[in-house]
């Protein structure tokens, strides 16, 4: 898909509350869910996305949850852990993803949650 589209990169964070595949699925699926919303974006627009994680997080893969959304069957998910840097954010998961949009579309890189304070430029209510 990118008749008339550009390819462009999004990127976004959030925190989980705990160590938790609960947790972790909540504060995942609320990333995608504001990721796809705030840039009015298809599942057919996706191209891939690449979840990081921080070392304090390790009860589930977020890109097991991301494969569970709609539309998102062709999507290439990646999973790897955060590079580990003293007083960085804790239980942080980033995501970079690569999507097609409208050449004139300003793209929304959704910062959530604790992970508001990496970007608070791009952080919304």
């Amino acid at each position: 898909m990118n008749s008339g589209l550009v390819l462009r990169a999004l990127r976004g964070a959030t925190t989980a509350e705990v160590n938790s595949a609960e947790a972790i699925q909540a504060c995942v699926s609320e990333l995608v869910d504001t990721l796809m919303e705030r840039n009015e974006l298809q599942g057919d627009q996706l191209v891939s996305v690449t979840f990081s994680v921080t070392r304090d997080l390790d009860a589930c893969f977020p890109a097991a949850i991301a494969r569970s959304q709609p539309g998102w069957d062709q999507v290439a998910l990646l999973d790897c852990q955060q590079m580990e840097v003293a007083r960085d954010l804790p239980r942080c998961i980033r995501l970079l993803a690569h999507v097609w949009l409208k050449p004139n579309q300003a793209p929304v890189h959704p910062y959530l949650r604790e992970a508001a304070c990496l970007r608070p430029d791009r952080a919304q209510p």
